[in-house]
């Protein structure tokens, strides 16, 4: 086929062999299948600004840290600078949620090159070497396979949390059936377990959606709440990639004792006050 203008560094660098077919045209990218590295595989083309619906939303951006100061300041006037600035940001989130959330052991697609606003990475693929379905796109699911297809993401998303990532946009629309399993994608709104203050919300809403998907096929899931199980586990520090989750989650109704919390506080206060003096004293 006719070689797409954005591809069209990427053949001229000999990064990308020859433009198989598009497979498909999202709201945020195209995808296409390409052969490089003599490997057949899928480029990401990334749509400008301007061509997408799906809106960079601060829930998704917030804390996330810029080494150019010029970039932050021209980002945060929205200057044209600035908005240039945060679409490469905002593509360079899922480049590098791939290779970290890949290095963790997640089933993600293994990622190869980002040139030109262009990723290459793995052609996931089905049990005959087709590209694989996305699981809306598949007809109906036995309860038996359904559950385990929901386990088995479920430990995605626990290895995902360990590796202090929170997928932010999960259902069944950005989930492949591949041979070997369930395989997660689309990640530009990945965003940072420990520094983001919208990451519980979106953890929980990311798990309820597989919950409401696969419940559907077996409907025993759908009492289950192992996204606050998980999230729960992640704030004590006691999640590990091969914890045992129960699918339950009862909440801590506690009522705080204020006196004994004031009582710290004032503590801490006098401590700080007598390390102050200290210092004084011996300068």
């Amino acid at each position: 086929m006719k070689i797409p203008k954005r591809l069209a560094p990427l053949v001229e660098d000999g990064l990308v062999e020859s433009v198989v077919r598009q497979l498909k045209s999202g709201k945020e990218a195209m995808v296409f299948v390409v052969r490089s590295a003599g490997e057949v595989r899928c480029a990401k083309v990334y749509k400008e600004a301007d061509n997408r619906s799906f809106r960079q939303a601060v829930d998704y951006t917030e804390n996330r840290k810029t080494k150019n100061s010029r970039q932050a300041r021209a980002m945060a006037k929205g200057t044209r600078f600035g908005r240039q600035a945060q679409e490469r940001a905002w593509q360079s989130a899922e480049v590098d949620a791939l290779y970290r959330l890949a290095a963790a052991g997640v089933r993600v697609p293994k990622p190869y090159n980002f040139h030109e606003g262009v990723l290459l990475m793995e052609l996931v693929t089905d049990a005959e070497g087709n590209a694989a379905p996305r699981l809306n796109d598949v007809e109906d699911f036995t309860p038996e396979h359904a559950f385990e297809l929901h386990q088995r993401l479920i430990g995605e998303v626990v290895r995902m949390l360990c590796a202090g990532v929170v997928h932010g946009d999960l259902s069944e629309y950005n989930v492949l059936l591949a041979a070997d399993g369930p395989v997660i994608i689309d990640l530009p709104q990945a965003i940072d377990a420990a520094g983001n203050n919208h990451a519980p919300r979106m953890l929980v809403r990311d798990v309820d959606n597989l919950r409401r998907f696969f419940g559907g096929f077996a409907p025993e899931l759908l009492a289950t709440d192992y996204g606050k199980e998980i999230w729960a586990l992640y704030e004590s520090g006691t999640l590990a990639p091969d914890v045992e989750l129960t699918g339950h989650f009862v909440s801590d109704d506690t009522t705080a004792d204020l006196e004994d919390v004031m009582r710290e506080i004032d503590d801490a206060r006098l401590e700080e006050a007598a390390r102050i003096s200290r210092m004084q004293e011996a300068s």
